[in-house]
């Protein structure tokens, strides 16, 4: 392994601050700076890591010239801008889901990358999740067969949440389910046909203009025989919290649990079905950083809400951070790549627009020509 040093900042604390740890171990990075705007809590986070850069202005981070590498971890609706700034200045970003909230910024994202000849990578804790990777193994065994269809499923009630949540379209916020339907068969979404049910309240419709409470999208896979569905809601109905995805194959084929602290089953073929406990795959990580595939940043009663309800992303954290950092040392695309990222990120935003307009068939652009 090489023993390259990459100069990490990462932007924002919340949510981020589960990643510091990570790269303070990892073998190839060097936890270098941090950024958030409130004063007080970047010294609090600051000062119990013992990180000495710190920043309020992410203009005047990304002026340091130090700095290899941005992780941003900010707002939805700051992640194309601050993705796109850092791109521009030479740095190489990571940044948490989804890319973007418009069809233009993915293609700014995309053009920025290509012109700094940077490496873009959208941090979905999915395909990193210990779920994904059984999964993956199943495929790369041979045992799945030929896949057949995939379903994924995003149920979360966003109440108590910050105020930009509120009202958001479902779509638009959909790679947790959309992104491993994808990256199983290494794909990228062609179009979509997608249609709204329910009403969320009034006074969450005004702000974005979204009256639906759940969304499903049927989409097609870009030179694939194979399509698949996802199901995803944000508020105003009853259901326990669920991040899944189902992989039909002709040999074998694996079903997510019904309801947290069950198992998963795989339907071996006619009646005969089998649970099976998820397997950890920390031994894929370097080991400074494979207890991070369990353990947290955060103690029960500090943990972030987006790491409780998501049943702390399914150890995905290091495998997030090494993945991107190793990309950079070995001077390749990450996975995802940038073009992938915006591709999982544009199926959301085109089936939410074609919920709009009834359920018509959407067809996203192609990033690569």
């Amino acid at each position: 392994m090489s023993d390259k040093k990459i100069n990490v900042a990462i932007v924002g604390l919340g949510f981020g601050a589960e990643f510091i740890p990570i790269y303070q171990r990892h073998p190839n990075a060097n936890m270098y700076a941090i950024c958030q705007r409130t004063q007080e809590k970047l010294d609090q986070v600051g000062n119990q890591y013992g990180i000495e850069k710190r920043y309020t202005s992410f203009e005047d981070l990304l002026k340091d010239p130090n700095v290899d590498m941005v992780h941003i971890n900010s707002p939805i609706h700051m992640h194309a801008p601050q993705s796109i700034a850092a791109l521009k200045a030479g740095k190489h970003v990571a940044c948490t889901v989804p890319a973007a909230t418009s069809i233009e910024e993915c293609k700014q994202i995309v053009k920025a990358a290509q012109k700094a000849k940077k490496n873009y990578m959208m941090m979905e804790t999915v395909v990193y999740s210990r779920e994904f990777l059984f999964v993956r193994e199943l495929r790369d065994t041979g045992r799945l067969g030929r896949i057949q269809f995939m379903r994924g499923s995003h149920l979360q009630n966003m109440q108590g949440w910050p105020g930009y949540w509120e009202g958001l379209p479902p779509m638009h916020y959909a790679t947790h389910c959309i992104s491993p339907c994808l990256a199983i068969v290494k794909g990228e979404a062609d179009y979509v046909s997608c249609i709204g049910s329910g009403r969320i309240s009034e006074n969450l419709i005004a702000k974005y203009g979204s009256p639906f409470s759940f969304e499903s999208a049927h989409f097609k896979i870009r030179n694939q025989d194979v399509g698949f569905e996802v199901t995803r809601y944000l508020f105003d109905a009853a259901r326990q919290y669920t991040e899944s995805f189902d992989v039909y194959g002709s040999d074998t084929s694996f079903e997510w649990q019904l309801i947290e602290g069950e198992e998963p089953v795989l339907h071996l073929g006619g009646e005969k079905v089998e649970k099976v406990k998820v397997p950890d795959y920390a031994h894929l990580l370097p080991e400074p950083i494979r207890r991070f595939t369990t353990k947290g940043v955060y103690d029960d009663e500090h943990a972030h809400l987006s790491f409780i309800q998501g049943g702390g992303h399914g150890g995905s954290h290091p495998h997030l951070a090494n993945e991107f950092l190793m990309s950079i040392v070995e001077g390749r695309a990450s996975f995802p790549d940038v073009y992938q990222s915006v591709n999982w990120t544009c199926a959301g935003i085109c089936a939410h627009e074609s919920a709009m307009r009834g359920g018509e068939i959407v067809k996203l652009p192609d990033f690569r020509s």
